[in-house]
């Protein structure tokens, strides 16, 4: 007889009995470390729209368990129609699945719960009915490492808050630090998607067609549904050629700027999913990861913070986060940002105030239900009071700023970094809406040396000790966050963002075991990240000549210099060493010595 671990080859196929019941369930995936695995089973035939609505009134839960560790996840599963949805359109079926990226090799197995009743899918109660079907079913499976290498996510494993500024991946220890897109902020809005919102008469005329982009899609690269998306699928493609490791987008803003991004059957429908769009977007996400690209969902944004349960975590606000891990959770780089400059203040419409009890509250729903305790943030309005400390399920900040000129930045990441390891927990920040609403990341063509935005922006939040930055575009300019279907219209900085990256990863520089010392440096306003006895950044906005105080150091440095503005390799200047106690000359940068310029000091 073959083995169990012969049996559940790709796509393979068992059959078993359940409550009387002959039923199939198909497992695909690789079955490989990191990899995403699904399972699939054939449960009630229903549809979107049927009486006994399949996404409220039943719960699909996967029990899956590591043999040897002991280590257990309990990961929802979703209503998938015909199973195949985004490439035949169906919005009925009998097929029910769930997504699950084991991080262990070896033997797991799994158990099956699946239930229906009343709210069924947003209930904890021990009490709803048996759904029969594969309520019950159990199962096991054997999993090897991983055959992936580069940027490919599945090489490295679950990036994780670890209690530290910089979030890690769990499979090879590596600290990540991101540089991307945070616009357009309906980068979803595409009319190559499924679904009523390209002609519910709900602004139409943002949906995108991201054309530029065509040229940008490779052969063997994904699509849908008779080769649809290959649009989108190239300007994700052209981000990640550029160096770029991230991107975010709205998944819901009914009442917002946009009003096209949605994962509902329609603009009016708050508890029925399009299940084709939905599989559609699951391709460019898992499409995402093989290039190392870091996936930001901003949940909300604030015009909608009032639209689910008026605020609170109520039924509809469940389900809707609900069916977002359950499609999405599996994804081993990404954070849930749970709404995009929400606040206290009243909006119109719809009118309600969220409070700060209730966006905790959401925080522990969310972590109650993603198993694999993904990064939790906020895009707050207001200030972040409030939302640190231990018991807070919040874990970082995804940070705002409004100056046009980007010089809060700095000082704005500081605090929060600040504020929160005085609370009791250290939080994880990036700036991902750095500069103004207005202005912000403008394009090359207005200005193409964007120096402001890379000396306070990009290095600013660095130098601070964020772990990345992400890049918004004013409203007032052209490719805006709203119309914005042309990456390169930013191709000049995509270029310094990257060069900022390689600075950091080529050279290994150690930011998790470094602190912001500005005041080590003589030059006003310039930033030095350090590990004193070790290692110093400096950055000097202007050039010229500046001192460094090593205090009682006592410990010989060299000095090499890196240009932000060119990137490349490690220059020398004319000082070439410093050694001993108290304040020494950097000398002058080897050239161009008016400009910005990145001072590498470390240790002989």
């Amino acid at each position: 007889m073959k083995s169990i671990k012969s049996i559940l080859l790709l796509s393979s196929l068992l059959v078993f009995f359940v409550q009387g019941t002959v039923m199939a369930q198909k497992v695909s995936g690789e079955l490989k470390k990191w990899h995403k695995l699904s399972l699939e089973f054939e449960g009630p035939n229903t549809s979107e729209s049927a009486e006994e609505n399949p996404f409220l009134n039943y719960r699909l839960n996967v029990v899956f368990k590591h043999a040897t560790t002991g280590k257990a996840y309990l990961i929802p599963g979703y209503y998938a129609a015909d199973g195949d949805a985004g490439n035949t359109g169906s919005t009925t079926g009998n097929i029910w699945k769930v997504h699950f990226a084991p991080d262990e090799t070896g033997e797991w197995s799994y158990e099956v719960d699946f239930k229906k009743g009343k709210w069924a899918a947003v209930r904890t109660s021990g009490k709803l009915e048996s759904a029969a079907f594969m309520d019950g079913a159990s199962g096991k499976f054997t999993i090897a490492q991983s055959d992936k290498s580069g940027r490919d996510f599945r090489s490295k494993g679950r990036l994780d808050y670890v209690g530290e500024r910089y979030l890690k991946f769990a499979g090879t220890g590596e600290y990540f630090l991101k540089c991307g897109s945070d616009a357009p902020e309906n980068l979803l809005a595409y009319d190559q998607f499924d679904g009523t919102f390209k002609n519910d008469g709900h602004k139409d005329e943002l949906v995108k067609t991201w054309e530029a982009h065509r040229q940008d899609w490779k052969e063997g690269d994904p699509t849908w549904n008779n080769g649809k998306g290959k649009e989108l699928i190239g300007a994700i493609n052209y981000l990640a050629s550029k160096g770029m490791n991230a991107f975010s987008f709205l998944t819901m803003n009914i009442a917002g700027d946009d009003q096209n991004v949605f994962p509902y059957v329609d603009y009016d429908t708050y508890d029925r999913f399009d299940t084709s769009k939905l599989d559609q977007w699951e391709v460019l996400f898992e499409h995402a990861d093989k290039l190392g690209m870091f996936l930001h969902f901003k949940t909300l944004e604030h015009e909608n913070q009032g639209l689910l349960d008026n605020g609170g975590t109520g039924l509809y606000t469940k389900l809707y986060y609900r069916e977002l891990v359950a499609r999405f959770g599996h994804h081993l780089a990404l954070n849930w940002n749970l709404a995009e400059e929400t606040g206290d203040w009243t909006v119109t419409p719809p009118t309600f105030p969220i409070d700060v009890a209730e966006r905790l509250r959401l925080a522990e729903y969310i972590s109650s239900i993603d198993q694999y305790k993904h990064h939790i943030v906020i895009h707050n309005g207001d200030w972040f009071d409030g939302l640190y400390g231990t018991n807070s399920k919040f874990t970082g900040a995804s940070l705002q700023t409004n100056k046009e000129d980007f010089r809060n930045v700095h000082k704005s990441v500081l605090r929060i970094l600040n504020d929160s390891k005085e609370a009791g927990k250290i939080w994880a920040v990036a700036c991902d809406e750095p500069g103004d609403a207005q202005h912000a990341l403008i394009t090359d063509a207005e200005d193409p040396q964007h120096n402001d935005a890379r000396k306070n922006g990009l290095w600013g939040a660095m130098m601070a000790g964020a772990w990345g930055t992400e890049w918004y575009f004013g409203y007032k300019h052209p490719h805006s966050d709203l119309s914005c279907q042309d990456f390169r219209s930013r191709d000049l900085f995509w270029d310094q963002g990257r060069w900022c990256l390689e600075f950091f990863n080529n050279n290994q520089i150690p930011v998790w075991e470094m602190e912001s010392m500005d005041a080590l440096i003589s030059s006003e306003g310039d930033y030095v990240l350090a590990k004193p006895g070790s290692i110093y950044v400096v950055y000097l906005k202007n050039g010229g000549e500046s001192s460094l105080d090593l205090g009682n150091d006592k410990v010989a440095y060299e000095l090499q210099w890196y240009n932000p503005r060119k990137g490349g390799a490690l220059q020398k200047g004319k000082v070439k060493t410093i050694s001993g106690s108290g304040k020494k000359s950097l000398g002058m940068p080897p050239k161009e010595k008016d400009q910005d310029w990145v001072v590498l000091v470390s240790k002989s």
